[in-house]
């Protein structure tokens, strides 16, 4: 993903880039006018036409580049946001349909971001032991037999349906 430090150093070389070529354009037209007003052309000249012309081409380019990626990067962050609120959404709808007590949900949510049981205990400064017996019950309830099964529910339901397209068609 592009960040703004990167952006704004792109921007600044197309800058410097375009009043290269706005110097070198000068350049090419102040040594190709003679005396008597009219234009010659010469080798070096002709080099330098070309040399200029393909400066000019790739700024645009650059600039073209610069846009699209700055798209892409507004359309993943854009993603991002929708599947993490949808992975919200599906979590919030199972464990009010498995009918979890806040207790369990608050452990359940623990397990399914990787965190181990001692961790959970000491973030709800209670016993292994009694998150052992939440987790317990809300592999019950929702009828799997580990973190893996409970994780696994949520992502197929997910992947399931063509959740991000439908979101992003709807904006």
């Amino acid at each position: 993903m592009q960040t703004p430090g990167r952006t704004s150093l792109l921007i600044l070389l197309i800058l410097v880039q375009s009043a290269c070529a706005l110097f070198f354009l000068s350049d090419v037209v102040t040594d190709g006018i003679n005396i008597d007003g009219t234009f010659s052309f010469s080798r070096h000249l002709i080099f330098e036409a070309v040399a200029t012309v393909g400066l000019i081409c790739g700024i645009f380019f650059e600039a073209k580049y610069l846009r699209d990626l700055l798209r892409r990067n507004q359309l993943a962050e854009q993603n991002i946001r929708i599947a993490s609120g949808a992975l919200s959404d599906v979590i919030d709808e199972y464990f009010l349909n498995w009918g979890l007590t806040p207790s369990e949900s608050d452990v359940a949510l623990f397990a399914i971001k990787g965190m181990t049981n001692a961790e959970i205990a000491g973030l709800r400064n209670s016993s292994e032991g009694t998150i052992k017996a939440h987790l317990n019950a809300v592999f019950r309830k929702a009828g799997v037999t580990g973190r893996n099964q409970l994780v696994s529910i949520l992502i197929e339901d997910l992947m399931g349906s063509p959740l991000l397209a439908s979101k992003v068609a709807a904006r």
